[in-house]
């Protein structure tokens, strides 16, 4: 119990405490503090290789094969190419790396964090569009549409902070092509900045987007440039329908802890080794209306991937349904904040409320760590290994033996 709702803190606490810490010179300027930072956190973040997400330690064996899906992924991978395309040689040496890197597991959701690759806010106009295009192939029209909603959002987030653009805005985030687009080896690309990252993995016809985080602070934009912009209301909202939709035995299985005082979110940047077991109430023991319900609320966060490769995807969930479990931290009033986990062979997904982050300076010192709705964060990994497609790449050249 302590764990479950503790770990989930362990990565903002790090980051606070590198903010914090008195060393830094007030004299230098945010991007050399927050460059020193970011690569104090990457340091420390890797300093364990990568293994996976388990509930014991040990992946499950089988769960992940090389196969035809038939659903095409030469459309991303034209947009891939126009993107690179659109480059200069010095812009394209640093837009790119080997598709086994570590860049892979270099992402990070503090608004300091200063991801490698290209910088949106670097390019140009046309750099820039080939840039969405890559996304907007990649993702489906909602999960485009989340995107671009959070990276407005954090322009929002900007103007609260007395209009600070150096270290919020539209375009502060970075993409990475990682491996040569191709139609047979593998390759992928990642989107990262602040609420925002995508690890988009690509092999053949087969597309594995995990790590993937989305939110946002605020999740509803009250005034400025992009007043009336909303993300994430559905997802909060069928969350706790899920949990209304319990009879009282599934409920008192399925609430870990009623009450809700941080952070609960397990698997963020830098998780990519958590043990954690399942919790919560299975989805064996539902019934059909509570499991069609369960299965629509994971498709919110699915179908943020292009239509027919979340149709693969959730072909896999529901295969591994019985071992799906829903686990509830938080009250259960209309306007409770809370935390949920949604945990499979194939499939986690973690929504959660969080305390003030870049809107502290608006509260009370009473309220800076409570939650709030205001703050969300949003997690979807792949367990047992397949993070990053690392599973498929390690079949893929078991397969296919490549020489340095």
């Amino acid at each position: 119990m302590r764990r479950f709702l503790l770990l989930g803190s362990f990565a903002v606490l790090i980051g606070l405490s590198l903010f914090q810490t008195g060393a830094l010179s007030q004299a230098e300027s945010f991007a050399v503090r927050a460059e020193r930072r970011s690569r104090q956190m990457e340091e420390r973040g890797l300093a364990e290789a990568y293994k996976w997400v388990t509930r014991d330690g040990t992946p499950e064996k089988g769960l992940f094969s090389i196969r035809k899906t038939g659903v095409s992924t030469e459309p991303v991978r034209l947009a891939a190419d126009k993107f690179l395309a659109a480059l200069g040689p010095q812009e394209r040496a640093k837009a790119t790396f080997p598709v086994e890197d570590p860049e892979w597991r270099k992402w990070m959701n503090q608004h300091f964090y200063q991801p490698q690759g290209i910088g949106l806010h670097d390019l140009n106009d046309a750099q820039r569009e080939a840039a969405l295009g890559l996304l907007r192939t990649a993702l489906s029209a909602k999960g485009f549409q989340l995107t671009r909603d959070i990276m407005r959002l954090n322009h929002t987030l900007g103007e609260l902070n007395n209009d600070n653009f150096e270290e919020y805005g539209e375009w502060r985030y970075a993409i990475s092509i990682l491996g040569q687009p191709s139609a047979t080896e593998p390759w992928g690309f990642q989107f990262d900045g602040h609420h925002g990252i995508i690890n988009y993995f690509v092999l053949g016809d087969q597309v594995v987007m995990t790590p993937f985080f989305v939110g946002s602070e605020p999740v509803v934009a009250e005034a400025g440039k992009f007043k009336g912009v909303i993300i994430l209301q559905q997802e909060q909202n069928d969350g706790y329908a899920m949990l209304l939709a319990l009879n009282q035995d599934q409920r008192r299985k399925a609430v870990v802890d009623v009450s809700k005082t941080g952070n609960n979110n397990l698997t963020e940047a830098f998780h990519d080794n958590v043990v954690l077991d399942y919790a919560g109430v299975p989805a064996s023991e539902l019934d059909a209306a509570q499991r069609k319900r369960l299965l629509s609320l994971i498709e919110l966060f699915v179908d943020n991937l292009d239509d027919g490769h979340a149709q693969v995807k959730m072909s896999e969930v529901e295969s591994h349904l019985d071992q799906t479990y829903f686990a509830w931290i938080g009250g259960d009033q209309p306007d409770s904040v809370f935390y949920y986990r949604i945990h499979s062979p194939v499939l986690l997904i973690e929504f959660d409320h969080q305390s003030p982050a870049g809107m502290r300076r608006l509260f009370a010192e009473d309220q800076r760590g409570v939650p709030f709705r205001q703050h969300v964060h949003v997690v979807v990994r792949t367990p047992n290994g397949n993070d990053y497609g690392k599973d498929l790449l390690k079949q893929h050249y078991e397969e296919h033996p490549h020489s340095d």
